[in-house]
């Protein structure tokens, strides 16, 4: 039971916006990536604010993570040859978890801490999520060209406060 004198303090809490909330969930599940590049996590989110399922990158179960000796892209620019890398991005693990639990992404809101790469915007595209909110920025050819423009998916960068 709440006091009647102590529910003003109610109001005087500091709750981040629904936007920070899921990016801030976004960032404790990129911990969970062994990729030594670069790690990147998703949370997808459905039209009542529940959780549905996260995604991290790394590479598909039961293969060996890469290491600095053998990552053939540490030193590489990111967002260039991803064919070179074996690791399932955030994104579609994400998107992979949700239809593994039988859950259609369709209508959904993706964040996650990075922008999409051109294949991942694909995968959005095609399973119907209508929104994406990231923090950092990605290069990749493809996005820039802006060939997957489209207003069916609506891509809003989170700035951090």
């Amino acid at each position: 039971m709440i006091n009647k004198e102590d529910s003003n303090d109610i109001n005087d809490v500091q709750r981040p916006s629904w936007d920070s909330y899921f990016i801030q969930v976004a960032e404790i599940v990129k911990t969970r990536s062994p990729c030594i590049k670069r790690q990147v996590g998703a949370v997808l989110v459905n039209d009542k604010r529940q959780i549905v399922s996260t995604g991290y990158n790394g590479v598909p179960r039961g293969i060996k993570h890469c290491t600095k000796a053998d990552c053939a892209k540490l030193y590489l620019e990111s967002g260039e040859k991803n064919e070179l890398c074996p690791a399932v991005h955030a994104e579609l693990n994400a998107i992979l978890q949700a239809a593994t639990a039988g859950f259609n992404p369709e209508g959904t809101t993706l964040y996650t801490t990075t922008r999409p790469c051109s294949s991942c915007t694909m995968a959005i595209i095609n399973v119907g999520i209508k929104r994406v909110v990231f923090v950092e920025d990605y290069s990749d050819p493809i996005l820039r060209s802006g060939w997957l423009d489209t207003p069916d998916v609506i891509f809003d960068k989170h700035l951090k406060k």
